[in-house]
This record gives structure tokens, C-alpha cells and sequence, in this order.
């Protein structure tokens, strides 16, 4: 019989296979590495970071979904059918939980609350005031996409200048805005607290490294919540280590889990934490599958498609 389905292969934790039935309505589901299936009737893919060729097996794939905001771990891929729209996960709730995030870690270094805990464990009582006034000090966005340009806003709120560094100009209400490669170090020269938010591709791949460090003011601060490709870990180290940084919060990796004898784990100038700054739920990113394969069958695009040659 011919396929009356549209049918959709999960590339998942095993956790959301379960979910998946009464979620996605109409929809056929297979998931990798539990169920046998014919590459050629799959229609749709969803995953985070599909293993490298197959989806070049799926000869009438017409669509793939990443369970995240990147998409590089498709990109990554050289094998990736380009011609395949790619098809990237946005959430209102995703961007307020990373504004939560960011708002925590930077407040955390402006407020010097490690100093006062550190007063706590030693049971003294001593007052300090900060650092830098708040209008004096630059928070810089690298990347100013959907998260981007939401957690700005609360900065801008608090009453933080914000800049941010883009492929091209954007003009978001208090943020000032620098664009291409020749912006990049007037940029980098005002950020007090610096968030790395870019896409991971060619061009932004080893991006936070020791000219990057080196061209911030002294004493800034380094959080990455994008990914791990874009750091260069010996040059942070090096630049915590020299004085010049006072500190860097990181939440992605190049290898995940982080190696045990990785020695960000124990320096004291650095916040580690295990890809938790913001986690798709899987009923809401099942319910973003279903809608958008219904566009494509349809004969619609959701909003969401990315340009496959630069990521965004």
C-alpha cells in the first residue's frame, strides 16, 4: 500500500519516544536504533546531531528539524543534502530561561557575590561596594538573534549600556550596534562582561580565543552559552591565569560530557555548568515538529528555515 503518512525519524533520548505518539497527531514515527525502516519512505528528521552521512540516505527527505537553536550539528556534517530545508527550534520560553541565565551569571560578577561568599564561609563581615557603577558597566553581545536580542532587552532594563557584533546591523531599541570583521575590536573594547550567543560555523569557529581576550578591557568577563567550538580553552586559561580576565562562565563544550581532568573544572576564576542554561522540553518541541510538518505538507515553510550556507 502506499504511505498515507507522513513519517518522521527521531534521532532523540530514548525518553521522548514514548512522548512522541499522542504528540505529533498523524505523524508516523520511527526512532533510530529501536525501529526497522526503509530510508526511502522517511519524510522528516528530528535531532540534535544526526551520526554523519545519513541523512544523505534518506533520498526523499524533505525536511530535517534540530531540537535546538543551533543547527550546526547538522552543518557539521559534509554530507548534509543541502537542497534539504533545515528547519531551526525557537521558544519563548527557551529565550527566557537563557536571559534567566545570563542575567544570574552576570549579576552573580557584577554584585562580586563570590566575594561575599567567601566572606560567608570565613564569618567576616565586610562591606564592599562595586567594582563599577552599572551605567559604566558595557555587557557585549557576540550573536544577536531571538535569545540575543530578548536577554538584551532585561540588560538594557537594568540599566547596563549594551553593544552587540553581528554579520550585519541590527537596530534593537538601547542597543548599539557593530557589524562586520573591521567592528569587530572596537567592540570587543567596551565589553565589560562579554556573551558569546553566535551561531557555530566556519567563520565564528575558535572565535573567543587570545586576540579576542586580549583586545577586552581588563578585568572582563567571558560567558558562553552558544558552543564550545567557538573557545579556544588554553588562551582563557591564559588570560584568567595572566590577570587580564576576571573570570568566565561556561555552559558548552567542545567535548561534552567535560573530561573529568579538564582543568576548567577546577580553576578558581571559572563557573562551569553542564549544558543547562536553557533545555528544550520535549512536548514543546514535539508540538514545533508537528506544526511544521504540516506547513511543509501543506506545501508552506515555517519561519524557522535557516539559510543552510551561513547557518542563520
Amino acid at each position: 500500500m502506499p504511505q498515507t503518512k507522513p513519517k518522521l525519524l527521531m534521532i532523540v533520548p530514548v525518553k521522548w519516544a514514548g512522548l512522541a505518539g499522542s504528540a505529533l497527531g498523524s505523524v508516523e514515527v520511527v526512532v533510530e536504533g529501536k525501529d526497522a525502516y526503509d530510508p526511502a519512505e522517511i519524510d522528516y528528521v528530528l535531532s540534535f546531531r544526526p551520526p554523519p552521512g545519513l541523512l544523505a540516505r534518506l533520498p526523499n527527505l524533505k525536511a530535517a528539524f534540530s531540537l535546538g537553536a543551533g543547527v550546526d550539528g547538522f552543518l557539521c556534517d559534509p554530507t548534509y543534502p543541502m537542497p534539504v530545508p533545515l528547519v531551526r527550534f525557537v521558544d519563548r520560553t527557551l529565550s527566557a530561561e537563557m536571559a534567566q541565565y545570563l542575567l544570574l551569571q552576570a549579576l552573580i560578577h557584577h554584585r562580586m557575590q563570590r566575594f561575599f561568599d567567601q566572606c560567608q564561609a570565613e564569618g567576616q563581615w565586610r562591606q564592599r561596594v562595586l567594582e563599577r557603577r552599572t551605567e559604566e558597566t558595557h555587557v557585549g553581545f557576540l550573536g544577536l538573534g531571538e535569545i540575543g536580542s530578548f536577554t538584551a532587552g532585561h540588560f538594557v532594563e537594568l540599566g547596563f549600556p549594551v553593544r552587540s557584533w553581528t554579520r550585519q546591523r541590527k537596530a534593537v531599541p538601547g542597543v548599539t550596534s557593530f557589524a562586520g570583521a573591521e567592528e569587530l575590536t572596537p567592540f570587543l573594547s567596551r565589553c565589560d562582561i562579554l556573551i558569546c550567543l553566535l551561531s557555530l560555523t566556519r567563520q565564528t569557529t575558535g572565535i573567543l580565543n587570545a586576540k579576542t581576550f586580549a583586545a577586552l578591557p581588563q578585568g572582563a568577563l567571558v560567558i558562553n552559552v552558544a558552543r564550545g567550538g567557538h573557545l579556544i580553552e588554553t588562551d582563557l586559561i591564559a588570560a584568567l591565569d595572566s590577570g587580564h580576565l576576571a573570570g568566565a562562565v561556561l555552559d558548552v563544550f567542545e567535548h561534552e560530557p567535560l573530561a573529568q581532568d579538564n582543568p576548567l573544572w577546577r580553576h578558581a576564576k571559572v563557573t562551569v555548568t553542564p549544558h543547562v542554561a536553557a533545555i528544550s522540553q520535549p512536548a514543546v518541541v514535539l508540538a514545533y515538529v508537528r506544526d511544521g510538518i504540516a506547513a511543509f505538507e501543506r506545501g508552506e515553510q515555517p519561519a524557522t528555515v535557516v539559510d543552510v550556507n551561513t547557518a542563520y
